[in-house]
């Protein structure tokens, strides 16, 4: 019934390339055809989201073959296209195009479209998949078919209408929370111990959680997570909690980076109107989460007030190219992941550890569609990841990538594990990895509890450079 994820999964994750051409006679552009319905996400299959082509994601769709009124035909699944019969599938210029055949009754069916030289693989047997890939540098209306004998004529053919120009971004409705990846202070160059100054305003704000899905959240400094702290040894951190005036909630915060009551939340409990200060001596070098500890504690962490404070040891970090900010949450709603309009928290399902979504920065798509990660084929990458949570532990990985070094627990204090693959990062605790790119191309952040895919958590990271060379190319080894 939900064969279609993997599909899903298998394009996202870049195991699918575009056909092959073949020598086709093209099928003359659709001079006129009904309107193709607008397509959104909604609360079915994931696979018919689609994402921007700027994030370099494909648009992609979803078809099962079936029966229809005594004709073969293709079926939709998900979105706005579910349960159509041939759908018209909607596409702007330039946008990557996926569609995901399932076959639904056991004959053997493929998929092909002639203006771009594209044929999908065959299926045969109920449950069989497969995947035709393209890129929509054409305008226009064009045929989408079987190719098999007769099959066509029987029924199953459908229309891909290209829109001229980007695809425009739907209107926001609400504020935007994610924290960009790469908002982070740089390196502390040489220096005695001092007193840093650390501001922090507790916003609650009515957030873009997903395409027209919007989540009252609460944060440190409107963001999620809250700004990346960064101190070396030995200084005193001095921090201001302000809670505006017209808030509903007192908040304030723990630093696991910090040693005295509470981590500082004893001192920083500050109502609707009020500003607490608390300051700490940073003594113990690492990567340390920061969170709200006002009761009921989960729940104001659920709701995105969390980040993280990087105590630098004596002479700092090895050097890197690039540095990122990530950090992993979850939200417990009412509604069920991918419901459209406001959403509220649910706290039973809090409770009771059955969160809906789980995030990277914030919201759906935070280092997809808005802010990817990137850089260039030569660098040395490293990402302070942490686990916002409030609950469930993460085991982060980079598909496509093998860590060169990894600061079990965020210590500096031993030598960093080297060559590994996947990290275990529980809930209130971070990771320090880094990695040399040696091959352009896309690169996937997730959880290897990889069903959280489903349910919004992934990233990108996008490498510019040569993507074929000797560490990996499709065929034979040269």
């Amino acid at each position: 019934m939900r064969r279609f994820v993997a599909l899903a999964f298998m394009g996202l994750f870049g195991l699918v390339t575009p056909s092959a051409a073949q020598h086709q006679h093209p099928v003359a552009p659709i001079q006129a055809a009904e309107a193709a319905p607008a397509r959104a996400p909604a609360a079915k299959p994931p696979a018919a989201h689609a994402m921007p082509s700027d994030a370099h994601a494909p648009t992609a769709f979803t078809l099962r073959s079936g029966v229809a009124d005594g004709r073969m035909v293709y079926l939709g699944v998900g979105g706005d296209i579910d349960g159509k019969v041939n759908p018209t599938l909607a596409v702007h210029e330039g946008e990557k195009v996926q569609i995901n055949l399932i076959n639904g009754e056991g004959a053997e069916h493929d998929i092909v479209v002639d203006q771009y030289g594209a044929r999908s693989g065959r299926v045969l047997g109920k449950g069989a998949s497969t995947i035709l890939a393209f890129n929509a540098d054409k305008v226009g209306e064009f045929y989408y078919f079987c190719s098999l004998p007769g099959h066509r004529a029987a029924g199953m053919e459908g229309r891909i209408r290209v829109q001229p120009g980007p695809r425009t971004p739907s209107a926001a409705t609400a504020a935007d929370v994610v924290r960009d990846p790469s908002d982070l202070p740089g390196p502390i160059a040489a220096r005695p111990a001092r007193v840093v100054r650390v501001d922090l305003e507790t916003v609650e704000i009515r957030g873009q959680l997903a395409d027209k899905t919007t989540y009252d959240f609460w944060t440190f400094n409107a963001k999620v997570p809250g700004p990346m702290v960064r101190v070396r040894v030995g200084d005193t951190v001095e921090v201001h909690v302000k809670n505006p005036q017209d808030s509903v909630m007192t908040h304030s915060v723990d630093f696991h980076g910090a040693i005295g009551p509470g981590g500082g939340a004893e001192f920083t409990q500050a109502e609707p109107g009020q500003e607490k200060i608390v300051t700490f001596k940073a003594l113990v070098p690492g990567l340390y989460v920061y969170h709200c500890a006002t009761p009921s504690v989960p729940h104001h962490i659920t709701n995105g007030m969390y980040g993280m404070i990087l105590v630098e040891p004596e002479g700092g970090l090895p050097q890197v190219d690039r540095e990122f900010y990530v950090m992993q949450g979850e939200l417990y709603t009412t509604q069920p992941f991918g419901t459209q309009g406001d959403l509220e928290m649910d706290y039973q399902k809090l409770i009771s550890e059955r969160p809906e979504y789980f995030l990277f920065n914030g919201a759906v798509g935070a280092l997809t569609r808005s802010h990817p990660l990137r850089a260039n084929i030569g660098e040395t990458v490293r990402i302070f990841f942490g686990v916002g949570g409030p609950n469930a532990t993460s085991s982060f990985h980079v598909i496509g990538e093998i860590f060169d070094h990894v600061y079990q627990g965020a210590s500096f204090g031993a030598p960093p594990l080297t060559g590994v693959q996947t990290v275990s990062v529980p809930p209130g605790g971070a990771t320090v990895v880094d990695f040399k790119i040696l091959r352009g191309g896309r690169y996937i952040l997730v959880d290897h509890a990889l069903s959280r895919v489903e349910r919004g958590l992934v990233g990108f990271l996008i490498v510019d450079g040569p993507e074929h060379d000797d560490i990996m190319h499709q065929g034979p080894a040269r």
